[in-house]
């Protein structure tokens, strides 16, 4: 374990230098967004030397055991035996633990999102789908405490969604809601099913990381903005004025609308957010794609094109099939009960990080 204590000794003394610069008054007067970069730092620091210190703690128990049995006399040899075996245990199960913990975060896990499902393959059932997936969601940020705010949707007569986008800010949200990436299935039988036949439909899911301004340039002469008259629900205002948006960046062509906000300024400054979160993902898919080519061609793409999850309602399950995680109470995890699910995929991801970890 020479590796995890040299880790482990940078992790304190990083530890040591964050807790005193922010304890310096001057930095969070000087330069807030770095004093809250070193608040965060400073939250995932305490864990690691928190264990630490009991890993430390636990080894000087072990050796002051062995010391005892190598001078010791055989009475006390089975108690001391069995001494041993139980503080091991305990600095393997800390150690492992450890580094756990000491996995590079993704940089991108503190971040707000904006969410985007959209109808696939099924016409009126896939869009009825897209709906039950968004106020999954939804129910979720509420269980969580989180923000949402819609931003642009494309319902359909029979109240379902071609598309949806809306934003979720709070604590962890990326963290949390960046697994949900991906084609989802669904198989039920529809109402206006008469023979009562077993269908299914698809929607997909984009979970991307707001953006900051310095992150993703855009330039003015880079984008067009046309303005239209809102659709949906809103009475005569919908019919009177022009603040929708169409926000369309020239060099890549993506097209970003927004119309849930009265004020064309709104729908201008949220648009911006959603192009500003799309052209980061694209510039960090390509970057992915040049990194990755090699891995991925084994493994498969792991793209949005490939399915992750299936909701049987005839069998009222859940199926995710990247970690063969099987749950027979969909009901309640479409009323946004979905920790479970996000917990054992966090989970698999942390043991996968790991294995890649001890090839390398």
């Amino acid at each position: 374990m020479e590796g995890l204590a040299e880790e482990l000794a940078a992790a304190q003394d990083r530890f040591k230098l964050v807790e005193h610069m922010i304890a310096d008054p001057r930095v969070a007067s000087a330069d807030p967004d770095r004093y809250r970069a070193l608040c965060q730092e400073h939250s995932r620091l305490e864990p690691i030397v928190r264990r630490a210190e009991e890993r430390r703690k636990l080894l000087e128990d072990l050796d002051a055991a062995r010391l005892l049995l190598d001078e010791g006399g055989a009475a006390d040899g089975h108690w001391l035996d069995t001494e041993i075996a139980r503080i091991g245990a305990l600095v393997e199960e800390v150690e492992a633990d450890l580094q756990r913990l000491l996995i590079p975060r993704d940089p991108r896990d503190a971040r707000d999102v904006i969410l985007e499902v959209r109808g696939g393959a099924g016409g009126d059932e896939a869009s009825l789908f897209a709906a039950d997936l968004a106020r999954m969601y939804m129910r979720y940020a509420e269980r969580r405490r989180w923000k949402v705010e819609l931003i642009d949707s494309n319902e359909t007569g029979l109240g379902g969604f071609k598309e949806i986008v809306f934003g979720i800010s709070g604590d962890g949200a990326y963290s949390r809601l960046k697994y949900e990436s991906g084609v989802h299935r669904v198989q039920r039988v529809p109402e206006t099913e008469a023979n009562g036949r077993l269908h299914t439909s698809t929607a997909t899911v984009a979970v991307l990381p707001e953006a900051d301004e310095v992150e993703v340039e855009i330039r003015p002469e880079d984008v067009v903005i046309d303005t239209y008259r809102s659709s949906g629900a809103g009475g005569q205002h919908v019919n009177k004025t022009e603040s929708a948006i169409r926000m369309t960046h020239l060099p890549t062509g993506i097209v970003v609308t927004c119309q849930d906000e009265r004020s064309q300024l709104k729908n201008r400054a949220k648009a911006m957010k959603v192009l500003r979160a799309r052209l980061l993902e694209r510039r960090q898919g390509e970057q992915s794609e040049q990194i990755t080519a090699e891995r991925r061609a084994q493994v498969g793409t792991g793209e949005r094109s490939e399915r992750i999850r299936t909701y049987n309602f005839r069998e009222n399950r859940l199926t995710d099939e990247r970690i063969d995680l099987t749950l027979y109470r969909l009901r309640t995890i479409l009323d946004g009960d979905l920790d479970e699910v996000i917990d054992a995929l966090a989970a698999a991801d942390v043991q996968k990080r790991l294995r890649q970890g001890v090839q390398n």
